[in-house]
């Protein structure tokens, strides 16, 4: 009796073990059911297995350029292991303690409503987020790419640090593998699509194991900026001609007809006052052309870092005539301001689309929205 009991132990033993721990590793290939398809956004996509609860999260473009050189992320999950013929970064379990090299992360995971899993940020300073800023002194600052303190990063304890890539792969990542600290790509500045950029709220619900959630946060910004399009393409009579920019140095910047500014700008029912780029990118301009596209411009939004009217003209004199300036029709999106120097427009406003939208209804058909700005404002 004794030896049948110790027996039916040492089976139980090893059933529980067989269910609690690691389980026989899956193959890449089996990662081809769509866990989640993005609508709007091209730059990512989540990917699952039939039986596995572990998530692959590829990110089609993680820098300019980089078509064809995405990155991936595996998240296990329930004692799996890390599929077969998978070369990418491996997080063990939903992300914990994350380390933010982006602003706009910090908007993405507050509207993944996990804010207060983030231990270190880039620039913590600059980020306008209302919990972060109050928790400045408690948050890790790691410094900048090509000036990171690894040293303070690995004191944080991180289990995921979030990059993104300019015109490349990150510098952080030799030194993130060196520490055995997972990364993952965050590309939503590549997006041309407002509501694409948006909708990397669900990449961020991924990586926190909230997904469910993110998607649901993110279904209701659609709804609201497609209504407001609607209203304003059945409402509004004349599309006002729309400058932006100013000099960069020796240059003037005007974004493509595909740009998420010009998009932003049709969806508001202007008219981007620039044709000619149909590009995937800015591309500059001399001062003479822009001074004759201002000349031709109702209005004029992005307008620099000008403060004032009286700051604009004494900095570009040529321009005081124009007839923007003269009527003062002219916006910055920098109502959001902090004391550090950082901008809410390139922060929350990434999430929240539709209120970027309805300011800049406000400013080209101000009898539709009697709300005040959230982002912008018409400089004195």
């Amino acid at each position: 009796m004794k030896h049948l009991t110790r027996c039916l132990a040492v089976l139980l033993t090893a059933l529980l073990a067989a269910g609690c721990g690691s389980r026989p590793a899956a193959d890449l290939e089996d990662f081809t059911l769509p866990v989640y398809r993005p609508a709007y956004a091209s730059g990512f996509e989540i990917l699952g297995a039939e039986g596995l609860q572990s998530t692959i999260l590829r990110t089609r473009t993680p820098w300019q350029g980089a078509e064809g050189a995405g990155t991936s992320l595996c998240i296990l999950r329930n004692g799996e292991s890390v599929p077969e013929g998978f070369d990418g970064e491996v997080l063990r379990g939903e992300a914990q303690r994350i380390v933010c090299m982006s602003s706009t992360h910090v908007a993405l995971l507050d509207a993944a409503d996990a804010v207060q899993r983030i231990v270190g940020v880039s620039g913590v300073k600059g980020v306008s987020n209302a919990w972060i800023a109050a928790r400045s002194e408690e948050i890790g600052e790691v410094g900048y790419d090509g000036n990171v303190d690894y040293e303070r990063l690995l004191a944080l304890h991180p289990d995921l640090v979030l990059l993104f890539g300019v015109q490349g792969a990150s510098g952080m990542e030799p030194k993130l593998r060196e520490l055995r600290i997972p990364f993952a790509y965050i590309g939503e500045y590549l997006e041309e699509s407002p509501l694409g950029k948006a909708e990397w709220i669900v990449a961020a619900g991924e990586l926190v194991g909230r997904r469910a959630e993110a998607e649901a946060r993110f279904d209701s910004i659609p709804q609201r900026y497609d209504a407001l399009r609607t209203r304003v393409a059945e409402a509004a009579a004349e599309a006002p001609k729309v400058m932006i920019n100013s000099p960069y140095g020796d240059s003037w910047f005007m974004a493509s007809q595909g740009s998420y500014v010009a998009r932003l700008i049709a969806d508001a029912g202007g008219d981007y006052i620039y044709k000619k780029n149909t590009s995937n990118r800015s591309l500059p301009i001399d001062v003479e052309e822009a001074y004759l596209l201002a000349s031709a411009a109702d209005v004029w939004i992005n307008a620099g870092d000008f403060a004032t009217l009286d700051e604009m003209k004494a900095r570009l004199p040529r321009f005081a005539g124009v007839g923007c300036l003269r009527r003062g029709a002219v916006y910055n999106c920098d109502r959001r301001m902090n004391p550090n120097g950082g901008n809410d427009y390139w922060e929350s406003g990434v999430v929240h689309p539709d209120l970027v939208l309805r300011d800049l209804v406000k400013i080209f058909h101000p009898e539709l929205v009697p709300e005040e700005f959230v982002y912008y404002r018409r400089l004195e």
